[in-house]
């Protein structure tokens, strides 16, 4: 047995509760020890010496080294002490703080068992209700739509349509979403993600001069309003941009800092080397490398109360459902703690989702945000449909390994991208392969977490890298692929059915298929995805009954086989 890859750690990902009474416990072990029994043995820990439960464990992930044992218990008691019994190859072992052991002494247990001391109301990370069957779109707010035809327009550079360079204005605005709403809402939608809307000198918004201010290109407070307004009547939510790792060098602070230096009483806002900033030396720290946008100092009280008051206003203000938080991994967690403390209480059921493209669980443990942009589940999209680094069981691996890295809470909440602002145009990467863009989408949207469709997906757009995957939103529906896009209103569909909504997820391969089952007692739904060469063949067995929606989305049977082309996916609801 592989000792050095078993792993345990309590009240983290490995052991989390998930209600006032319900707990989750994980165990790590290596995948070559597959033939392992694992079992449970737990008491209250005040009575661990006299009398305890067991219960078996079972594998629920496998990555590529490690298989996961699962286990979720319903507590009476929820001062919990447990370790693991662990028989193989005729062998009974032990582990708990101790390590693995051939005996234990149960009498002197308090020593050496893991434990939930107490499961405590207020630590629990609750799982934002909207968001278990949410279905996302990201607008590029200035390439979406222009609905106020009366606005002052010189600033637009570009005709609408034209490739765009990183200076381009195209002139869409928010009463060009708005106006767009039941677009919107018959695609399916049920929350919108809005780069930033607050004055700016850019396209993009990204370098804020007035955290207060709308950007007049956009429109003004009563546009927000508006949209808000008549979004939530639609059901559809609205998240905006929060870009507080930096600003833009014309934000007033940031100018009475270039002119007094150190006298200034906002010196400490930003992190300067020195009694002035100098622009060109750069001399204090920035966005990257971008002098224009000199980085807020996020442990200054200052820096939080400004940021904080932002963040509550538009909510209680706007009604706004959330934020984003743009580069969020470089501001600090303390800054975080005090932003998730406001921004629910001043609306609970609000969504905090952080901008970290690598594994942020030190974000992710219920006192910061609720979940991030899934990059690893674009990346791992990326090396299977478009680039065929993965086969089935790889990316079953791959997509395991990930959520792997937080608690079941999160990974409901996660949002989870093909593409969007920040990456080349999945369509693009896939070669123009709408069967492969189909079946991408299919998983997206049986994938636990909320799936988000970059705008201009549904009707095939193509883009390379920023500024090429921002381009104009094409409304001319001749140029669409309008069989396409109804299978797209399909899919997303299906986010509406509870076994989507609140079901577990199993990923596994089957005959050079990945295989992605959501489950709910009575009820499964099985997504097989086929991006091998050859048409593969599955066979249903038992009594079971079949419903088969396959990759043309054009009919439900019963089946007792059923045939998928390469490139193809199968959606197969099982009654039980």
């Amino acid at each position: 047995m592989n000792e050095y890859a078993i792993l345990h750690i309590p009240d983290s990902r490995y052991c989390f509760p998930v209600g006032e009474k319900e707990l989750v416990i994980r165990l790590r072990m290596a995948k070559e020890d597959e033939s392992a029994k694992v079992f449970l043995i737990y008491a209250c820990k005040y009575g661990f010496h006299e009398k305890q439960e067991s219960t078996a464990m079972h594998v629920k992930y496998s990555d590529r080294l490690y298989n996961y044992y699962e286990i979720r218990l319903q507590l009476e008691d929820v001062r919990l002490a447990y370790i693991f019994r662990i028989e193989e190859a005729g062998k009974i072992y032990y582990f708990s703080e101790d390590a693995v052991t051939e005996t234990y002494n149960f009498e002197e247990g308090f020593y050496s068992f893991f434990q939930m001391p107490y499961i405590n109301k207020n630590d629990l990370l609750h799982t934002v209700d909207w968001m278990k069957n949410a279905v996302f779109y990201e607008i590029f707010v200035d390439r979406f739509f222009m609905g106020d035809e009366k606005k002052d327009r010189t600033y637009i550079n570009m005709r609408w349509g034209d490739m765009p360079f990183s200076g381009s204005f195209a002139g869409g605005d928010l009463r060009g979403i708005a106006q767009k709403l039941h677009y919107i809402e018959e695609l399916g939608v049920t929350a919108l993600y809005l780069t930033p809307i607050f004055l700016s000198v850019s396209n993009h918004k990204y370098d804020i001069i007035d955290y207060m201010q709308i950007d007049p290109q956009f429109g003004a407070k009563q546009d927000l309003e508006e949209l808000v307004r008549l979004a939530h009547k639609r059901g559809i939510r609205i998240l905006l941009d929060a870009v507080f790792n930096h600003c833009s060098m014309e934000m007033e602070q940031f100018q009475d800092v270039l002119v007094k230096g150190r006298k200034s009483p906002y010196y400490n806002w930003f992190i300067i080397d020195g009694d002035f900033p100098d622009t060109e030396k750069r001399n204090y720290e920035c966005f990257a490398s971008c002098n224009y946008m000199p980085k807020l100092n996020t442990a200054d009280k200052g820096v939080q109360d400004f940021l904080i008051r932002i963040a509550v206003y538009w909510i209680e203000k706007y009604d706004i459902d959330g934020w984003r938080l743009d580069v969020s991994d470089e501001v600090s967690h303390e800054f975080w703690r005090k932003f998730r403390n406001a921004v629910k209480e001043a609306k609970p059921d609000a969504v905090i989702i952080g901008e970290n493209w690598h594994d942020a669980y030190p974000y992710l443990m219920g006192d910061q945000y609720d979940s991030i942009m899934n990059y690893a589940f674009t990346k791992a999209c990326l090396d299977y449909f478009a680039r065929g680094s993965f086969d089935a069981r790889q990316m079953a691996e791959r997509l395991n390994s990930n959520l792997m890295r937080n608690l079941e809470q999160v990974n409901r909440m996660m949002l989870n991208m093909l593409d969007s602002h920040d990456t080349h145009r999945f369509y693009t990467e896939v070669g123009k392969n709408k069967d492969k863009l189909l079946a991408a989408l299919a998983l997206e949207i049986i994938f636990i977490g909320a799936p988000c469709i970059y705008y201009g997906t549904e009707i095939c757009m193509e883009g390379g890298y920023d500024p090429d995957s921002r381009r104009c939103f094409n409304w001319e529906k001749s140029a669409w692929d309008n069989v396409l896009l109804e299978k797209i209103k399909d899919l997303i569909g299906l986010r509406e059915l509870a076994v989507i909504a609140e079901g577990n997820i199993r990923i596994t391969d089957r005959h050079k298929m990945l295989l992605v089952e959501r489950g709910i007692p009575g009820k499964k739904i099985r997504l097989y995805i086929n991006m091998t060469e050859e048409t593969q063949t599955e066979h249903m067995q038992g009594n079971l009954g079949y419903r088969l929606l396959c990759s043309n989305l054009a009919r439900w049977e019963k089946a007792a086989s059923m045939e998928i082309d390469r490139s193809g996916f199968a959606i197969v609801e099982i009654e039980e």
